[in-house]
């Protein structure tokens, strides 16, 4: 046997002793790193959490030194894998987009009623770096879903171009494809920032899905099965999440850590206003008799040619703002003022008596002399804020009737009191006299007049 043969057969008999060695390896079971924690994992996956939140928490609670993929393997023969459904991705620009929307956010105990309660999570995830923040609340109103976006605006140091939402009520009042009417006070809020709101076609969650993914990742991953004492404790366990996890991750989608694209991403967003929204009331209010409309116990005029027709009004604690509720143009803007007091343009002031003042001035001389000379003298001083007064006067006429109100204004007249507000003390002051039956009345006769004027008839009758 040459040289060659022997080193041939010795390399062909290490290999098959190699073989016959990896073949008996691979026959005996390895026994997984994560038996070890069985029934911890056990009972996460009874409390509904995925393989990601387990892994997570064997790291910090429990010192695991093993990798994700064990622990989901290990999860996989506990439960069975599933099956993932594939979806379009939308690609968007640095800095263009934001997605926001509404998901189910942990239990927490209620201060009130000391009983847990379902909180509501509220989720901004950026379109291009997928960075997400997520907040708490316990309820959500119109100002709520505002000042969550503003949270979100300044935790991501920034703002975007474009917010993509959801037909909520609190964001859309009327969804439409092409033309969806926006909640005013948010469209003002993002109009304060320069951001553009794009509602979602009504039942399309795919073009929100990244959002949608962002809700879905934080209610499987650090809040399910999860229960706190305060809405802080929810937050602060949330946000501590995020920033271990969360950012320091390698999406699934773009393969790169989300915390390195934001990096990427944050120079290219918008930088904050100086100052934030001053968010503010709206509601409608109609034009009365004296061209003012009526906000908190005071009195703000309107343009001429509106009384009795409907205004939008919109006010905060410094100003007050009447629009058309046809086009949203601003008819009149006002300064708050305290209870009671009436501000109104010097333009919009009538240069002679309304002919509805006339009219009115009228039907209060009808109801009395003193009553239509106290009527005059409230208008006479006052003008149009006075006829609020004059009305009061002549309601209460029909309250306590024509006579007693008619005492009420010759006194005040005799008292150089002109006021509404004295005419109103007096009656309350001086009470009318209750009602009693009286047996002996002019009007009423005497039962035996009665008696006879019955017999006479009854004779009568029956006379032939």
């Amino acid at each position: 046997m040459t040289t060659d043969s022997c080193v041939a057969s010795k390399a062909a008999s290490e290999v098959t002793t190699d073989l016959e060695r990896v073949g008996k390896r691979g026959c005996c079971r390895v026994e997984s790193a994560c038996e070890a924690y069985r029934p911890w994992i056990t009972e996460g996956i009874e409390r509904g959490r995925n393989s990601k939140s387990i892994w997570q928490g064997l790291v910090d609670e429990h010192g695991f030194r093993g990798g994700y993929e064990s622990v989901k393997r290990f999860v996989r023969k506990l439960r069975g894998s599933a099956v993932k459904l594939a979806h379009p991705t939308i690609v968007t620009e640095l800095g263009e987009e934001a997605q926001v929307d509404y998901g189910e956010g942990p239990m927490v105990r209620d201060l009130v009623s000391r009983k847990y309660r379902r909180t509501r999570l509220f989720a901004l995830t950026l379109g291009w770096s997928r960075k997400a923040v997520w907040l708490l609340t316990w309820k959500s109103s119109t100002k709520t879903w505002c000042e969550l976006h503003e949270e979100a605006f300044r935790r991501l140091g920034g703002v975007v171009r474009v917010v993509v939402l959801d037909n909520l009520r609190e964001g859309v009042l009327g969804p439409d494809l092409y033309d969806p009417t926006i909640n005013p006070q948010y469209r003002d809020m993002l109009a304060h920032y320069g951001v553009v709101a794009l509602p979602a076609r009504v039942r399309h969650p795919d073009r929100k899905g990244k959002v949608e993914s962002s809700i879905g990742f934080a209610q499987k991953t650090p809040i399910k099965g999860q229960r706190f004492e305060t809405i802080e404790d929810a937050q602060a366990h949330l946000d501590r999440w995020s920033e271990r996890w969360a950012d320091t991750r390698i999406h699934g989608t773009t393969k790169r850590q989300v915390a390195a694209m934001f990096a990427e991403e944050r120079p290219h967003l918008r930088a904050l206003p100086l100052e934030p929204f001053r968010y503010y009331q709206h509601s409608k209010r109609t034009v009365h008799l004296d061209g003012c409309v009526e906000i908190e116990a005071s009195y703000y005029g309107a343009p001429p040619g509106w009384i009795g027709r409907e205004l939008v009004v919109q006010w905060d604690t410094q100003r007050v703002r009447l629009l058309d509720p046809q086009c949203g143009a601003l008819l009149r803007e006002h300064r708050k003022r305290p209870r009671g007091w009436r501000e109104v343009d010097p333009a919009d002031v009538p240069e002679r008596t309304p002919t509805s003042t006339l009219k009115l001035l009228l039907r209060a001389k009808s109801a009395g002399p003193s009553i239509g000379k106290l009527c005059d003298e409230i208008h006479a001083r006052r003008e149009e804020a006075g006829v609020r007064r004059i009305l009061g006067v002549l309601s209460l006429v029909k309250k306590h009737g024509a006579a007693r109100v008619e005492a009420a204004c010759h006194s005040a007249l005799e008292l150089c009191v002109p006021d509404y507000r004295f005419v109103k003390k007096w009656l309350e002051r001086h009470p009318s006299p209750p009602l009693t039956l009286r047996q002996v009345d002019p009007l009423i006769r005497e039962l035996s007049q009665y008696r006879d004027l019955v017999s006479q008839l009854t004779a009568t009758k029956d006379s032939p």
